[in-house]
């Protein structure tokens, strides 16, 4: 499913080194998502040039940008059809992984994958902002990805919460949006963080990416995340 000479050619620059074993996991996920897709929409994207571009190598850039240790506890919100924490997972069976996403239907399709592929991880089905009010997961990550769920204020006020004191948001955004990142300042700082790197690169020629690495500092205030129709009304600014 997966283009083999593309991807090895489109991550080749960013220095990740994906066996054998590890690429047979990818394009598993690749064969199911296709197919899964024929009946129910995971992703707008179809053709396997772009699926193996725009969704699994752009994922695995994280790993040349953050420095992710063996057994990390990372959790995925908004996790969807599994990007960026099902690609995380199937290279590197190592790290914790939670997939935390309020669409069921979705999460059992990456259930699926994980026991295809058989690698073992979390499955949540819950609204971020109740997930990050339970004690067993408030502050508990190393990491916290997310990909193209919301603007910054409103998904650092889902996510931050999530990651413990000393851990990291990643943030994979577009490279167009410099207006929301600036606006994302002052709730990152208000929810205990701060942006340490702002990365802006070039995947494949003419198709830039941003990932965006929030450092967290200090604990969240109790009263973060508020409800989801609060967050959305009237994000931190």
């Amino acid at each position: 499913m997966l283009n083999k000479k593309l991807f090895y050619e489109t991550i080749k620059p960013f220095n990740i080194n994906v066996d054998e074993s590890a690429f047979n996991r990818l394009d598993k996920f690749a064969e199911m998502l296709i197919e899964t897709n024929k009946s129910f929409n995971l992703t707008a994207i179809k053709e396997p040039d772009d699926v193996t571009v725009k969704h699994f190598a752009d994922c695995l850039t994280i790993f040349k940008y953050a420095d992710i240790p063996e057994n990390a506890k990372i959790i995925d919100v908004g996790t969807g059809a599994g990007f960026p924490g099902l690609v995380l997972k199937l290279f590197r069976p190592d790290i914790q992984m939670t997939f935390l996403d309020s669409t069921k239907k979705k999460l059992g399709f990456i259930e699926s994958v994980l026991n295809e592929c058989g690698v073992s991880g979390e499955i949540l089905h819950l609204r971020a902002e109740e997930a990050a009010q339970l004690s067993k997961y408030r502050e508990k990550f190393d990491f916290a990805t997310a990909r193209a769920v919301a603007a910054l204020p409103v998904l650092s006020e889902y996510c931050l919460p999530f990651v413990k004191v000393g851990g990291t948001f990643i943030s994979m955004k577009s490279a167009e949006s410099n207006e929301e990142i600036s606006e994302g300042k002052k709730a990152i700082s208000i929810l205990g963080g701060n942006i340490e790197e702002d990365i802006v690169f070039d995947l494949v020629e003419n198709m830039p990416r941003r990932i965006i690495l929030i450092k967290k500092n200090s604990q969240t205030p109790t009263k973060y995340p508020r409800p989801s129709a609060q967050i959305s009304k009237k994000p931190i600014k």
